[in-house]
């Protein structure tokens, strides 16, 4: 498969030559989190440093730069809320800016605040083994860099690890072909090429409509159609952006109060205590506003009453059925085999109306699946098709899978891929018994990502300084504590009708990997409340020493 390009590792020194850092913290990721972490860090005045394994920052928005890329959430909900400056010296051009104007958002916050001078780029880590002897933690990168921590803090995100599905012969395709999340910085020329995507997600709902335009002819390769909602994007007028700006305090509080700090938050009715001519014009309201309200603004009961999700879940497969011109692709784009808002809902723009062009064809692979990749294309159980480019948008091993993919050893050399054989565990998601030091600010909170980020990397530096403030210097999760949250955190799961899809949210997109909700289901809020009261307690359900 062809890989991204990238930034040359600076000045190609070997291995054996890098000296070895010493620093006081060691940050994995230069992402949304790991930026903040960052400069939180140095605000105590900790010798902290980041290793990032692309060549440049924004995590997410540094790799996922494939045609289409962008927010689902509000810009100015998802922007750093921490400096007022920030806020009013960055201009938002649309309501739900696109991936290189978000790239470019995480550069300047970086260069604002100096970090880029304390980040490691090209050095993807290779291995993190914990030293009780010196309680520190011995990292070693793939490019041979060298440092001892003694914090070690993973701020890979959600959505990092590359999934691939495991189809026989991927390596003996001729043409090109690309992982979603490992795009090409260069642009890609699709004209008059026959591609193939496979996967229709999240990630393909936006890439879709936009190569649609250009290819010869295109052919998507769908296993589970999606509930994709449309996304409504506008240009962001100068009239408006003054507004947004002497807006933040009520656009952050707004966030603070809703469950999953989106600017949506449920309707509290239930669904069948209103009448049916009123409930059907109140999804017609819904459906005609941008963003997640659609999901996250509809009756609170659809998440877990069967009867209620139905009701709603019908109204938007005829929303589906009305854009689609052939009948019979129509109700292959229809999901009937999953709850509404069971997996995520991809929000679109034009995507149900690229397949009403003659030169797209949607292939149904639930029923005949893709046998093989061949020199020539794809082979299903009943025809090749011949490809130029093929494009994996199949997801990721999401929240567990890029620290399960390290060598990250804990005390006596378990690692924690060890550990979480039988499905991950944690205290309050933040740190995970038997890896003294290592915070996991991965984001595994169900939040709009950059409001719980922040959370959690205040929540880190506030600890961090109170240990150094109280002579503490290793800090690991009580074992009691961590089986007791991780019960409180599965219960709350009952009940709600994400246990009950397949979906990347419950771990079951990966062969092999519990299913589990990935996600701390509490609500962003109730998070907040129990990560500061274990604060108040003096980090209650830690071992300090």
């Amino acid at each position: 498969m062809a890989s991204v390009r990238e930034k040359p590792i600076e000045q190609q020194v070997q291995p054996a030559t890098r000296p070895l850092q010493e620093l006081d913290a060691l940050i994995i990721g230069a992402g949304v989190t790991g930026l903040y972490q960052l400069h939180c860090l140095r605000q105590l005045g900790m010798n902290a440093r980041i290793f990032e394994a692309g060549g440049g920052v924004g995590g997410t928005w540094y790799w996922n730069r494939y045609p289409g890329a962008r927010f689902d959430s509000e810009s100015y909900s998802y922007a750093y809320g921490f400096s007022e400056e920030l806020l009013q010296e960055w201009d938002w051009t649309e309501h739900f800016s696109g991936q290189p104007e978000n790239e470019k958002y995480l550069n300047f916050m970086a260069d604002k605040f100096a970090l880029k001078p304390h980040i490691q780029f090209n050095a993807r880590i290779k291995s993190a083994h914990y030293d009780k002897a010196s309680n520190r933690w011995n990292v070693t990168t793939e490019e041979g860099h060298r440092a001892s921590a003694q914090f070690l803090i993973s701020a890979v995100g959600i959505l990092s690890a590359t999934h691939m599905p495991d189809i026989p012969g991927a390596a003996s395709f001729k043409g090109e072909s690309f992982h979603t999340s490992r795009w090409p910085h260069e642009k890609v020329d699709f004209t008059g090429k026959r591609v193939g995507v496979i996967g229709t997600g999240a990630t393909a709902v936006q890439l879709i409509p936009m190569i649609a335009k250009e290819v010869g002819h295109l052919t998507v390769f769908q296993r589970t159609p999606n509930y994709c909602s449309p996304l409504r994007n506008a240009t962001i007028d100068p009239e408006t952006q003054k507004k947004i700006k002497a807006s933040y305090p009520e656009i952050f509080a707004k966030c603070r109060a809703t469950f999953a700090s989106f600017m949506q938050d449920f309707d509290p009715r239930k669904t069948f205590d209103v009448p049916e001519a009123e409930r059907h014009a109140f999804y017609e309201e819904i459906w005609s506003q941008p963003g997640f309200t659609k999901w996250f603004g509809c009756f609170h009961d659809i998440m877990t009453d069967e009867a209620a999700n139905e009701d709603y879940a019908e109204f938007v497969r005829n929303k589906i059925r009305a854009r689609v011109k052939d009948p019979v692709v129509a109700e292959k784009l229809v999901p009937k085999d999953h709850p509404f808002g069971s997996k995520r809902i991809p929000l679109e723009t034009g995507y149900y109306e690229a397949y009403n062009q003659d030169n797209v064809l949607l292939v149904d692979v639930s029923g005949c699946p893709i046998e093989s990749i061949t020199e020539k294309g794809v082979k299903t159980g009943d025809a090749e098709y011949e490809l130029d480019v093929i494009i994996y948008a199949t997801g990721f091993d999401a929240i567990t899978g890029e620290l399960t993919r390290m060598d990250l050893r804990g005390e006596n050399g378990v690692s924690i891929k060890e550990k979480w054989a039988d499905g991950a565990s944690t205290y309050l998601t933040l740190q995970t018994a038997g890896f003294p030091n290592l915070f996991i600010a991965n984001g595994a909170v169900f939040c709009n990502f950059t409001r719980c980020a922040e959370v959690v990397a205040e929540w880190v530096r506030n600890c961090l300084g109170y240990m150094r403030e109280k002579g503490y210097t290793r800090i690991e999760a009580d074992p009691k504590a961590e089986e007791a949250w991780t019960e409180h955190a599965n219960s709350l799961t009952e009940g709600m009708l994400f246990t009950k899809t397949k979906s990347w949210f419950m771990g079951t997109n990966v062969a092999g990997k519990k299913k589990a909700f990935l996600f701390y289901a509490g609500g962003a809020p109730a998070f907040r409340d129990k990560t500061a009261e274990v604060a108040a307690k003096g980090y209650e359900g830690f071992i300090l020493n």
